[in-house]
Parts: structure tokens; C-alpha cells; sequence
């Protein structure tokens, strides 16, 4: 049962799903969406038939499900939504992540890459006006001591001055930052080996794997693994010239170069804008186990993982496209964000091929939060892949398919969309299954783990 009071509407609703005939055909399909709070309901059948005789294997059905219908995962990976998709978003993340950096047979990534150049990077927005902060040092401009969750923190000092639309367009051209910056950092390190950028691919390449993550000033940044591989990728070392220092050193010069920004245009009341990176760059060397002062392998790739699955939501601003300023009202958006997502509507007319208005929810944001090179790992879609193919498995084993040739089954389906989400009741019972279903799993994952550690193998 939900672990807090429900109203009684709630509860009344829950209680009428708990005592249906088919409760738990019910449940079983949420326990296969993994808890998920926004699951997409369809109505439809499929049928499997030996492609030889006409015979039929296996018919299914949605007539005799609960509702008529089935209901499989939404997918969404903002925690916000679907914590169960989510952390499931999450759970593929982290050893994508951790595979660029420690390697993975089955992911195809060697063990070399240990041996590789690899750093963490931070890459921060410049200022657009001084704001309500917890420095190492004092007090807070205003002369408070800030709390760790003051909603103050990250609001500006002074709001009439503060660059809101300035905010809302580095946002907006954040990742054209980040696309010129890797392209000068292939410059620079070939610059520091004696090369011209095209010799430069005949030595290493540089793969990269980064997520981004909103400050609660409503500016976005990006984390980053930047690594240094052979001109075959992960497969082949670099060449001995290529060390961190060097890579490290190449970093902070494209950073600031001038080729690492962006320029915009004066339009209506708003100057012309050169963007860059804050100057506030953080670069960490990664060690695999750590030596007190560097980070490891898996503090990166949860870290990564992390962020992965959230967006703008710490400023709070919605988690979804705003048809009009009327809902900030309706669902309490604080001022700081309500006055960036009021600059997004006010420029948007401005700059039309931006979109503004359209990615408003995401403060202007409008790239990948979690992006990759080619060459640095696997990808989020043979994972998914993998666990498809593993699920058609057992479902195949289940019906009593698994001897026969998959060129000798003819498949036939119909599927029709018919809806989305949950009532009061089954939302509640939803997240309860969700909580179990995580708890099961960290449970094997930890016990598997002292496994490995008693065994040596971690």
C-alpha cells in the first residue's frame, strides 16, 4: 500500500481496482512496465501461424485484458514524469558511461581504455548578474547565510538588471557552443603535437561522452568525458605524445579561443551577443579506483547517469511545453523562472528559427541532455535492443516457439493506440509497485556485488 495518506476520492478508487476480479492480470502488466506512472494503453492482437500447414501457434488478444487493453512503458526519461522509466533511462546511462571509461567485452569497448587519456570536464554559462549564492567564504552578497534548500539560491540580487534574455539565448545556442568547441579542441591538440588537424586522425581521435545539467540559476552546463583514443577508436592506443596534461592543457585553450563561441545578431530592442564558456572550468583526472583527490570510474558514470534523467525542473520551471503564461500561475512557477520562460515569449518573435516559445519549458534549452561521439561507447539503442531481444526470448520460450526457425512463423498484428496514464487509485498502486520493483533490484545488485568483492573480481 502508498506509503502516505490518500484522499478519499483516492482511496476509494484504489480500493475498487484492488478488489476487481482482475486485479492481478492488472498488476501483472504494470510489473512488466516496471511501475510505470504514465503507461500508453493499446487495443489490438497478434497471431502467430506455422507458415508451411496454416496452423496457429498462439493467438493473443487484448478483448479479455483488464479494460480491454494492454499497457506497456512510455519510455520518458525526465524522473519528473516516470520515476520508473527513469530510473530504468538511468540504469542504460550508467554503463554506457562507465564502458568509455573501464571498458566492456560485451559492449565491445576493451579494457585498454583505462590506459587512455580520460578526463572530466565541467563546462559552465558566463555570468548574466550576480545572484543569491552559499560562498565558501561569508555570507551571500545580501548578507544571508543561505540554506542548502533556500529556494533563494540561484534567484538573481537584483531582478531589473539581471540578463534574462541573455540567459534564455545561451541556453538556447548551448549546444552549437559545445559542436564549435569540440571542433577547436581537435586543433589544439593537434597544434601541441606538431600536426595539421587532418594528420592529426592518422594518430588519435577524440570521443566523448557528456550530459547536461541546469544550475538553479537557470543556466545549463555540460559534464563531460573527454578521451583520448588510437585512430581506430577504443580498439587502439594513442600515440605517446597524447598524456593528460596535454589534453588537459588543449582543453582549457579551446574553451576560451575565439572560435569557441557564438555570435547573435541584434534584433529588435536586443544587442548584437557573443556567447562563450564561463570561466569557471572544472577538469578532473579519472582514476579508476580513486587516490583521495581524483575521481573515479564510477562516481563519473553515476554522476552522468544521474543527470541524465532530470532537466529544468530545479529552477522550477514545468516539465512540459507551456501553451500560455496563465499556467505559471496555476502551477506556482517562482518568479526567477517565470521571468526567464517571459523572456523566451518575449524573443521568440525576435528569433523566429530558435523556436523560444517552443523549448520555454526548457528555459530556451533545446539540445540532447545526454549525448555521445561515435567511437566512445556503445549506444542507448543496442542496449535497448539487447533487452528487447532477451524479452522476445523468453516470450518466445513461454509459448513454446524457442525450437522452431524463425523464418518458419508468419507473425500477424493490429495495434491501436487507446490512451495513456492511470486513475487516482491505480497511479497510487503504480508507484507502490514501482518502489518494490527498485528495491528488488538494488537488493540483487548489491548482493551481487559483495559477490565480487569477496571473490576478488571488484
Amino acid at each position: 500500500m502508498p506509503d502516505t495518506l490518500l484522499d478519499p476520492t483516492t482511496l476509494g478508487d484504489l480500493l475498487r481496482v484492488a478488489s476487481a476480479p482482475d486485479y492481478n492480470r492488472w498488476e501483472d502488466q504494470i510489473r512488466r512496465t516496471g511501475g510505470c506512472a504514465d503507461p500508453i494503453h493499446l487495443t489490438g492482437w497478434i497471431l502467430h501461424k506455422d507458415k508451411t500447414t496454416g496452423e496457429t501457434l498462439h493467438h493473443y488478444s487484448t478483448e479479455n485484458e483488464p479494460g480491454g487493453r494492454l499497457r506497456v512503458a512510455c519510455g520518458n526519461r525526465r524522473a519528473s514524469r516516470c520515476p520508473a522509466c527513469a530510473w530504468l533511462y538511468a540504469g542504460d546511462t550508467y554503463p554506457l558511461i562507465r564502458a568509455g571509461l573501464a571498458g566492456d567485452d560485451d559492449k565491445d569497448i576493451p579494457a585498454t581504455v583505462r590506459d587512455h587519456p580520460r578526463v572530466f570536464a565541467t563546462f559552465t554559462a558566463p555570468s548574466f548578474g550576480p545572484v543569491h549564492n552559499r560562498p565558501d567564504r561569508g555570507a551571500c552578497r545580501c548578507g544571508t547565510h543561505h540554506t542548502a534548500d533556500d529556494p533563494a539560491l540561484g534567484t538573481a540580487l537584483d531582478p531589473e538588471t539581471y540578463d534574462y534574455a541573455g540567459a534564455v539565448l545561451f541556453n538556447n545556442h548551448a549546444g552549437e557552443l559545445w559542436q564549435r568547441f569540440t571542433t577547436r579542441l581537435r586543433r589544439e591538440i593537434a597544434a601541441r603535437a606538431g600536426l595539421t588537424r587532418r594528420e592529426l586522425s592518422n594518430h588519435l581521435r577524440v570521443s566523448y561522452g557528456k550530459v547536461a545539467e541546469f544550475q538553479k540559476r537557470g543556466a545549463v552546463h555540460f559534464h563531460a568525458v573527454i578521451r583520448l583514443d588510437g585512430p581506430d577508436g577504443p580498439d587502439s592506443p594513442p600515440a605517446p605524445w597524447a598524456t593528460v596534461p596535454l589534453l588537459e592543457d588543449a582543453i582549457r585553450a579551446a574553451a576560451v579561443h575565439a572560435y569557441s563561441s557564438v555570435s547573435v545578431l541584434a534584433a529588435g530592442d536586443q544587442p548584437a551577443r557573443t556567447f562563450q564558456w564561463g570561466r569557471q572550468l572544472d577538469i578532473r583526472h579519472v582514476k579508476a579506483f580513486g587516490d583521495g583527490s581524483d575521481i573515479t570510474e564510477q562516481a563519473v558514470a553515476s554522476y552522468v547517469a544521474k543527470y541524465a534523467t532530470k532537466a529544468a525542473e530545479n529552477t522550477g520551471t514545468l516539465d512540459r511545453r507551456i501553451g500560455e503564461l496563465a499556467e505559471l500561475d496555476r502551477y506556482g512557477v517562482p518568479d526567477h523562472a517565470r521571468r526567464l520562460i517571459t523572456a523566451c515569449r518575449d524573443l521568440d518573435p525576435l528569433y523566429p528559427d530558435r523556436r523560444l516559445w517552443a523549448w520555454a519549458h526548457m528555459l530556451g534549452f533545446r539540445g540532447h541532455f545526454s549525448s555521445k561521439s561515435r567511437h566512445y561507447s556503445t549506444t542507448l539503442g543496442a542496449l535497448r535492443q539487447a533487452r528487447a531481444d532477451y524479452r522476445a526470448a523468453q516470450e518466445q520460450a513461454s509459448l513454446g516457439l524457442e525450437d522452431r526457425e524463425p523464418d518458419t512463423v508468419l507473425v500477424l498484428a493490429d495495434w491501436q493506440y487507446a490512451g495513456h496514464g492511470h486513475t487516482p487509485g491505480e497511479s497510487a498502486l503504480a508507484a507502490t509497485i514501482a518502489r518494490d520493483l527498485q528495491l528488488n533490484r538494488e537488493t540483487a545488485r548489491e548482493a551481487l556485488r559483495e559477490q565480487l568483492a569477496d571473490e576478488g573480481g571488484c
